[in-house]
């Protein structure tokens, strides 16, 4: 049997661990397509621009406080960051994320404003290495909070303003992050 290289087990792990967020919810384990498909673009710091693509898995939780609504889901992303690299150019760094994220909507669910939070695990194809920030690890976690609206008819659109933290948490160092605002557009089908 061949051996399995190292590039190809991180995908494999975020695979698994898709599949076992999904068969943990009884309405996604009948059904594996996605409820949702999104575009994201945008830019942060240390000069990094972002562009990404993704799907979410909707959770049968759902609860009421604060006068609203929370809801759950889980998303899958895949996003290309290009920023300057050491030797002056440019470089594209291929990004994978699973993040279970919770949502917010106003007046008990009705109003089309919700605001989201979720932090989940992240792998890059190569460590983030530019003049002014290094990475330490290939695996990160991907903190998200977003702001944002949903419209049309059955509200099957959103917009939404995303600000994403990528970072190993302190796990090893050195640790600098790189924060991206984005904007999403979200259609459920």
């Amino acid at each position: 049997m061949p051996r399995l290289t190292l590039a190809l087990r991180p995908s494999i792990l975020l695979a698994l661990c898709a599949a076992g967020t999904l068969a943990s919810h009884p309405a996604a384990a009948q059904d594996l397509r996605p409820a949702v498909a999104f575009v994201q673009a945008g830019s942060g710091e240390d000069e990094a621009g972002v562009v990404s693509a993704g799907v979410r898995w909707p959770w049968a939780w759902r609860t009421t406080a604060w006068g609203g609504e929370w809801t759950g889901a889980t998303e899958l992303f895949g996003s290309w960051w290009h920023t300057r690299d050491i030797a002056g150019g440019h470089q594209g760094i291929v990004q994978v994320g699973l993040v279970p994220v919770l949502r917010y909507r106003l007046s008990q669910g009705r109003s089309p404003w919700f605001a989201e939070i979720g932090i989940g695990l992240s792998v890059t194809d190569k460590r983030y290495q530019s003049p002014n920030k290094t990475f330490s690890t290939r695996w990160n976690f991907s903190d998200n909070l977003a702001v944002g609206r949903s419209f049309g008819a059955r509200n099957e659109h959103e917009l939404s303003l995303r600000w994403q933290h990528t970072s190993n948490g302190g796990a090893k160092k050195p640790n600098p992050g790189l924060d991206l605002v984005m904007l999403r557009y979200a259609r459920a089908f």
